[in-house]
């Protein structure tokens, strides 16, 4: 769902910029709390993993194709304000590197793909978890149920954008209808490929997932011939099957793989937005792209012929950018948490 550059005008464009940004910097805050030495290495790699896997557009209908979005996996892995970074990162290194969403629409395309999916999955995640048992597979299911909900929302919302700032007078119902329509069908797949990833991430290491904090039931008591919550006692840890080294490894390497030759097999369909912009006529506002002569431009390596080996360089270098990008972003975001709370800035 990238949104190129001509389909919205310049003041709505202008509007989600100023939005995205304080999204962006409300988050860099908040990320300060989530991220702790485990886990801001995870974030960096989650927002590999991400590029990775929306390199690998799957069939939804005839046609028509999709692609993860990414913001429930993010929120519910690393936590929503982080969640929103690592969105951000991605649609920023795919926008400037690969000619993937216009460079004008990216406030439209992260206050779509980063800030709405990742809003609405965590809410009704945390909503969900707090009322289903205290386990592994709630959090997948409940993984699952965001997932799903995250991506038609994300579809309305760029419907929204479009009502305000299309360049095209196109009938705005029968947009929000095709496209809601075909991102439920879309929002099937990204709910698949959440509960997957969270699934396997919290059976080998539950510590490193945000949304799985207090998985374990807390210590209870009989009072009165009723159970209770034990005043102050904490949810048991749960062990961890692997280092976090190899879990880290063993991430990047699968990220590599998915990118680097998985992706060849992807399929070639246009996606939801792409489909529903040529039904509806207003695929032709689209501007070609700043970064159109990248070498890198549509996930390809400028001047190597072959095809498969083209699209794997590209995701291979997409990959290792995103993760070095994405993870620098974050040990600093770490580093000015751990500098606010030194007893420098703490005393008086």
């Amino acid at each position: 769902m990238h949104v190129p550059d001509g389909f919205i005008d310049a003041p709505t464009s202008a509007a989600t910029g100023v939005i995205a940004a304080g999204a962006v910097a409300v988050s860099l805050r908040g990320a300060r709390r989530e991220l702790d030495e485990r886990t801001a290495p995870l974030a960096g790699l989650v927002a590999a993993f991400i590029f990775a896997v929306q390199m690998l557009n799957f069939p939804v209908a005839a046609g028509t194709s999709g692609h993860l979005l990414g913001g429930a996996l993010a929120a519910i892995l690393v936590g929503p304000c982080t969640g929103v970074l690592c969105v951000s990162v991605v649609l920023l290194m795919q926008g400037i590197l690969f000619a993937d969403g216009g460079l004008t629409a990216l406030g439209v395309n992260i206050t779509d793909m980063a800030i709405v999916t990742t809003v609405v999955a965590y809410a009704l995640f945390r909503g969900l978890v707090k009322v289903l048992p205290r386990t592994r597979r709630s959090v997948t299911a409940a993984a699952f149920v965001a997932a799903l909900v995250s991506v038609p929302a994300s579809a309305l919302a760029f419907t929204l954008v479009y009502a305000v700032g299309g360049t095209t007078d196109v009938a705005i119902g029968k947009v929000a209808t095709a496209m809601i329509g075909v991102h439920v069908l879309i929002g099937l797949g990204e709910a698949v490929i959440t509960a997957l990833t969270v699934g396997a991430v919290v059976a080998v290491r539950p510590d490193l997932v945000h949304g799985a904090r207090g998985l374990q039931p807390r210590l209870r008591l009989r009072v009165n011939g009723e159970l209770v919550d034990a005043p102050g006692a904490e949810p048991a840890p749960v062990a961890a099957r692997t280092s976090r080294r190899a879990f880290w490894i063993t991430g990047l390497v699968t990220s590599l793989v998915l990118a680097g030759f998985v992706s060849f097999y992807a399929s070639a369909e246009p996606d939801g937005l792409e489909k529903v912009a040529a039904d509806q006529g207003f695929d032709k506002a689209a501007e070609e792209h700043p970064a159109a002569d990248s070498p890198l431009a549509d996930y390809g390596v400028k001047d190597v012929e072959d095809a498969r080996l083209s699209g794997g360089l590209a995701g291979v270098i997409g990959v290792g950018v995103t993760v070095v990008a994405g993870t620098g972003v974050f040990w600093a975001v770490r580093r000015r948490r751990t500098a606010d709370t030194s007893p420098a800035h703490t005393s008086v």
